[in-house]
């Protein structure tokens, strides 16, 4: 059933955040529904701040104040349950439909990652599946995987052409 869970946005008072999922993992927990609602999110950022004397201090933020992420299985019971927490206004959508976070709105927020399995070396050939180069094949020159990036030497023209991809734009070369 949790494969078909979404981010979803809850409005909630401003300065209510940390009591809203507090109170919502306590009613999860409660009732035993860790299986339809899996994760609640208030993202925040460190910031530094200079002080009128001058001091520089490091102090976290919310980054959305008054919004509280959600990923869970949208039903009639996770709805209510979520609307009558003390504190939460209702769900970001129109009316009483709640619109889930895109999976790109996920990434972006840094939320979920997507975990890249990488089964090609350095100096291994491969070829290249997606955008503008696909169906080339060149060689593993080097592999970040923390950046998602992989350059690959392509002959192009006639010419040794180092090129920068997405991790999962290649593949290994039958």
């Amino acid at each position: 059933m949790s494969d078909s869970a979404k981010w979803y946005v809850i409005h909630t008072y401003s300065g209510y955040e940390n009591a809203v999922k507090t109170s919502i993992e306590k009613f999860v927990t409660g009732r035993g529904m860790e299986d339809v609602i899996l994760r609640m999110e208030v993202p925040m950022e460190t910031v530094k701040e200079v002080t009128e004397s001058g001091v520089t201090k490091e102090v976290e933020r919310k980054v959305f104040p008054g919004y509280v992420l959600i990923k869970m299985v949208l039903t009639d019971d996770t709805w209510h349950l979520v609307r009558n927490v003390r504190g939460v206004t209702g769900f970001v959508g129109s009316a009483n439909k709640p619109i889930p976070l895109t999976e790109e709105e996920v990434l972006a927020m840094g939320m979920e990652k997507h975990e890249i399995v990488v089964s090609y070396h350095v100096g291994d050939h491969v070829k290249i599946v997606d955008g503008p180069l696909a169906s080339f094949t060149g060689v593993v020159e080097e592999i970040e995987p923390e950046k998602d990036r992989v350059s690959v030497m392509v002959s192009m023209f006639g010419r040794e052409t180092s090129v920068e991809l997405e991790l999962d734009q290649v593949e290994v070369q039958d």
